[in-house]
């Protein structure tokens, strides 16, 4: 007899396993920066269009596909063809590559939080210079918080402060136990198999009250308001007339389209194997079809609710770093032509400035270079992805605020919780087909398959805590799951549309569910979401091709800022192995079933 699979307590437990995974870091700190990109309100067109059209389908097939077969990723696509168990495999390669790095913004996230409860914020301030006679200078020329993410964190926590992949790479952190220290609750929680890590991103409603005092609606903040000042101007720039027509012919921007469906791509999970893990888990009868739009649309709920709080950061950023621009060149120029104190003011600095170029022109030129432009709406232009946001722009806003001790805990827990719920929803597409397999599991219990991953995942995840470790960071984040899923993904829908027929899955589905599939996710399936997976894999072949040498951004400590340079020989050749080790799947274990089954049919001929 076969041993009985476990179930999910309920359909409820499952549908929050879902959304824990599905909701993570992409949906903070990537899809906010698209909209800043691309026309901010204008590009929830393209988003929402992608999310119809190939978000929900996808996640409806994989979803189908693991509670069909009721098995892990390897074993689901066995089970259509055995040609097909490479994209199980692949699958796997790419979570554990994921789970690798994620393990470390989770460290990230930790040591912050760690840090939150000092006061003042250690980002909050430069530290002095050796002679104790002022500020750090690499501090003064960046910033508290560029400074402490790049420098002050690498003695204790793996970031990166050099300027190139090798510099450091032997050399460890203080304390690099920090990413090991963050695989021990994901042991506890995976070791006895499916269990999910529910949560709410309830810090996020916090800051949307820090946004909607008076300065949401009004320029100058009242007593009786409860936001930092301007948290209100990057979403009413966003929002303007000007800005939303300056904007709109980034619908005419293929690139406006693409990263609409890139987004939706990897924000929902596809290609990983963990919706299929979650899934075998379910009871036959489950109307995955429901769960499937219910999770799409909670996670791009919650995307546009994390803009709306991003955009609020930005506008007090903005306004904070614009403020503080306009002192310094008003104090400048008041102690440089002996001006009266505050005569100068923003509304009159403009014309005075004209005014001191023509009347003292030698004076001024030579005082020209210290003169900043001070810019509100470039400071709101700007756009940031990625761990700066989350580690310098957020902190930036942070540090300024009120009971900034409060905000930055909160911040920094939620950012935890994003990251091991996203996690351990690829621990589990790891698990599932470890604990699936006959081999391995007769020789080892569950929680030691669980331990051991959990440890193979801290032990090469030490790479990250070299000082170079930031940029292996951006190279696995870049790198290893972007073509990979693109072709895993299309290979799943080909398989079940053209391998497993579609007329049989469909027959499967009303089978389970008692329930007939509809017109539109049959033409999802068998064509808009194949050729829109195409599309996209063609414009990363080609923007790989087109640029040519691939560049990373590292920190020059004499600029104190950020430099381009091209990745080394080595780094590119850890690249293409990266993508090589995942892809390379497919094809080798479809070859390797073939040559298998030659063999067996050779020696079951008879002998003459």
């Amino acid at each position: 007899m076969e041993k009985a699979r476990p179930l999910w307590a309920n359909s409820l437990q499952f549908v929050f396993a879902c959304i824990s995974y599905a909701v993570g870091l992409g949906n903070v700190w990537r899809f906010p920066y698209l909209c800043q990109m691309y026309g901010g309100g204008s590009f929830l067109v393209p988003y929402i269009i992608m999310l119809i059209v190939e978000g929900m389908p996808l996640l409806y097939l994989e979803l189908a596909v693991g509670q069909r077969m009721r098995q892990g990723s390897i074993g689901a696509w066995r089970t259509i063809s055995p040609y097909l168990s490479g994209v199980g495999v692949a699958s796997v390669v790419v979570s554990f590559f994921l789970s690798m790095y994620y393990n470390v913004i989770n460290a990230w996230a930790f040591w912050y939080l760690f840090h939150s409860f000092q006061d003042p914020l250690p980002w909050s301030v430069c530290p002095l210079n050796g002679n104790h006679t002022g500020y750090d200078e690499e501090c003064e020329k960046a910033s508290s918080t560029q400074y402490f993410w790049w420098c002050i964190s690498r003695r204790h926590c793996p970031i990166a402060c050099s300027s190139s992949t090798s510099s450091g790479a032997s050399r460890s952190t203080e304390p690099p136990m920090a990413s090991c220290t963050c695989s021990l609750p994901r042991y506890g929680l995976k070791r006895k198999g499916p269990t999910g890590t529910p949560h709410l991103s309830c810090h996020l409603p916090g800051w949307v009250g820090r946004g909607k005092g008076g300065e949401w609606a009004n320029a100058v903040p009242t007593e009786a308001d409860v936001s930092p000042p301007g948290c209100g101007r990057s979403v009413e720039y966003l929002q303007s007339l000007d800005h939303l027509l300056s904007q709109i012919e980034q619908l005419a921007n293929p690139k406006a389209w693409i990263n609409a469906a890139t987004q939706i791509f990897f924000s929902l999970g596809l290609g990983f194997g963990s919706l299929i893990a979650f899934a075998s888990y379910n009871e036959p009868s489950n109307n995955c079809q429901k769960h499937a739009i219910i999770v799409s649309l909670i996670n791009s709920f919650t995307s546009i609710f994390a803009s709306i709080v991003t955009f609020s950061i930005y506008g007090f950023k903005a306004t904070f770093n614009y403020e503080n621009c306009l002192k310094k060149v008003s104090l400048l120029l008041t102690n440089t032509f002996d001006l009266e104190d505050g005569f100068l003011t923003a509304s009159n600095l403009e014309q005075v400035k004209g005014y001191l170029a023509s009347a003292y022109p030698s004076k001024y030129s030579e005082m020209f270079p210290q003169i900043k432009n001070c810019s509100l709406e470039s400071e709101l232009d700007t756009a940031v992805q990625g761990t700066g946001l989350a580690f310098i722009v957020y902190t930036e806003a942070i540090k300024n605020m009120e009971v900034s001790q409060l905000w930055s805990v909160l911040y920094f827990f939620m950012l935890l919780m994003l990251g091991i719920g996203s996690m351990l929803g690829n621990t589990a597409a790891i698990l599932t087909p470890l604990t699936d397999s006959k081999i391995i599991s007769s020789h080892l219990p569950k929680e030691a398959i669980s331990g051991l991953v959990c440890l193979v995942n801290c032990a090469i995840g030490m790479v990250f805590t070299m000082e170079a470790g930031n940029y292996w960071f951006d190279i696995f984040n870049d790198y290893a799951a972007t073509l990979s899923l693109l072709l895993i993904v299309l290979v799943e829908t080909i398989a079940v549309c053209y391998v497993y027929g579609l007329r049989r899955f469909e027959s499967d589905l009303k089978a389970m569910t008692g329930r007939a599939v509809s017109w539109y996710w049959k033409v999802m399936w068998a064509g808009v979401s194949p050729l829109l997976i195409v599309s996209l894999f063609v414009f990363y072949l080609s923007d790989y091709i087109l640029t040519g040498t691939l560049k990373y951004q590292a920190w020059d400590a004499s600029q104190g800022q950020l430099v381009t340079k091209d990745y080394p020989a080595y780094a590119l050749a850890v690249i293409g192995l990266l993508v090589a080790s995942s892809t390379m799947c497919i094809p080798l274990a479809a070859l390797g079933t073939f040559v298998q089954r030659r063999l067996k049919r050779g020696d079951a001929d008879p002998v003459a």
